[in-house]
């Protein structure tokens, strides 16, 4: 199958839906960035059903990266000058006629789907039909597939056309900063390696909320649902980057690898597992059924059958409507074996945890317990923090779509990682329990407190 080598860089950007709201919110500013930091100068076409001219993407565009922030007309000409159009009709093959033409000095581009999931086919086959896939690779967005099935036949869709190392399926989630340190912070601090594992470790907890509604995206949320949405990819490669083992050398297969096997090792969920919401409001949202059973929040219990992991639960948690946004990944140690001291009998004070905060600003903290001043053996948590945010932080779109160009796919999630994840979840999809009501500003549900973490708890809450 064609494909262009992983770690050539393409010489040319297309990307399909150049007219939809993803280019003109995500794709438009991210590229500026790009040329701006010198990591764009191949030609950029744009490709839409839009009955549009050059002249309206690049206002687009213009209009695009204005709304973002501040502008370097040098740098939005520079922009600007690399954009080509083609406008067309993506089941009309002459369509890929026109954007060969246009990509006629271009001998490994880079296609770009910022398009629904539904339409991945129809393109892809155009593209084959015009042997635009030969030497080329392709970037879809998530979501892949709705569950296991759908995601093996998108799987096979894409791989008709593409070899899996030309596949670089984006998932925005992680080309943040802070996720991204997570995998360097495990590697990159060997003094952490001896208590990384069931031995040291009594339980992991995973916080990705937010504490405004869907936002007039009522329609697709009720084709999605949280668990969809975020535990089933965004949470689940939290996990992984937190649990894989080091990878075997230095090399994008390398990691990617390591995440499967994670993946492969997560035991299926059952409904015990879990515990589903609804905050009360949601079925007044544009777009939702009258009588909806969407989940707006979720929570999992999550085993990895794995030597390392065995025993140790990961409790995982999403929702709309919640008490604040934020994200936060806290790992609990065990106690001391001998409670030395008579403050280490109390249940309600912890001994060690490592905090990662993710959102909305990056921190590392590693608690401790610390003796108060006096002549008694009492003593209190104290954080040691570190502040990881930077000025100099890419936004993710940046860092993924340069990564995609350069044939870096360190990042990106492959077959059997999508498929792998995808068994997890697989059975709780249709045999769940009911979504429960819980307020709007609430840590959502109790039973996600009480049932499912119970005494591994409480949940760590992260703060605004």
């Amino acid at each position: 199958m064609p494909g262009a080598q992983p770690g050539t860089p393409s010489d040319a950007l297309v990307f399909f839906g150049a007219s939809g709201d993803l280019a003109r919110k995500s794709i438009f500013p991210s590229l500026y960035r790009m040329v701006a930091a010198g990591g764009l100068r191949v030609p950029v076409v744009g490709v839409a059903f839009s009955q549009w001219t050059l002249d309206d993407l690049r206002q687009r565009a213009r209009e695009a990266v204005e709304a973002a922030g501040d502008v370097d007309e040098q740098v939005l000409d520079r922009l600007l000058s690399l954009l080509r159009y083609v406008d067309g009709d993506y089941n009309d093959p002459a369509t890929f006629t026109h954007l060969r033409e246009a990509l006629a000095e271009c001998s490994s581009p880079t296609h770009y789907l910022a398009i629904p999931p539904a339409l991945f086919g129809t393109v892809v086959s155009g593209l084959r039909g015009v042997g635009l896939n030969e030497n080329a690779r392709v970037v879809v967005e998530k979501p892949f597939g709705r569950d296991l099935a759908s995601a093996r036949e998108l799987n096979a869709v894409i791989a008709s056309a593409f070899d899996e190392p030309a596949i670089f399926r984006i998932d925005h989630f992680l080309g943040k900063e802070e996720i991204m340190n997570l995998l360097y912070f495990r590697f990159a601090n060997a003094m952490f390696e001896p208590i990384w594992n069931r031995n040291y470790i009594e339980t992991v907890q995973i916080t990705f909320a937010e504490d405004f509604g869907v936002r007039g995206r009522g329609s697709f949320y009720e084709s999605a649902g949280a668990l969809r949405d975020v535990v089933e990819n965004h949470l689940f490669q939290i996990v992984a980057l937190l649990t894989m083992e080091a990878p075997t050398y230095r090399g994008y297969g390398a990691v990617q690898s390591a995440k499967a096997n994670v993946f492969k090792a997560m035991r299926p969920l059952t409904r015990q597992d879990y515990v589903r919401g609804q905050f009360v409001g949601y079925r007044d949202e544009e777009g939702v059924a009258p009588h909806s059973d969407v989940e707006t929040f979720a929570a999992v219990r999550l085993h990895i059958d794995s030597w390392r992991w065995a025993g140790v639960p990961f409790y995982l948690r999403t929702g709309k409507c919640l008490a604040v946004s934020a994200g936060e990944v806290v790992v609990d140690f065990k106690r001391p074996p001998q409670a030395l001291f008579g403050d280490a009998l109390d249940p309600d004070q912890h001994p060690n945890r490592l905090r990662f905060r993710l959102q909305p600003e990056g921190e590392i903290g590693l608690g401790v317990r610390v003796k108060r001043p006096g002549e008694e053996f009492v003593g209190h948590e104290q954080e040691l923090l570190l502040p990881t945010e930077s000025p100099l932080e890419r936004s993710p779109y940046e860092r993924l779509l340069t990564d995609a160009l350069n044939g870096d796919s360190a990042l990106f999630t492959h077959e059997d990682s999508v498929e792998a994840a995808w068994r997890v979840v697989d059975g709780i999809l249709e045999d769940r329990p009911a979504a429960i009501p819980y307020q709007p500003g609430t840590w959502g549900p109790e039973e996600a407190a009480g049932r499912l973490i119970g005494e591994d708890g409480p949940w760590h809450n992260p703060r605004p």
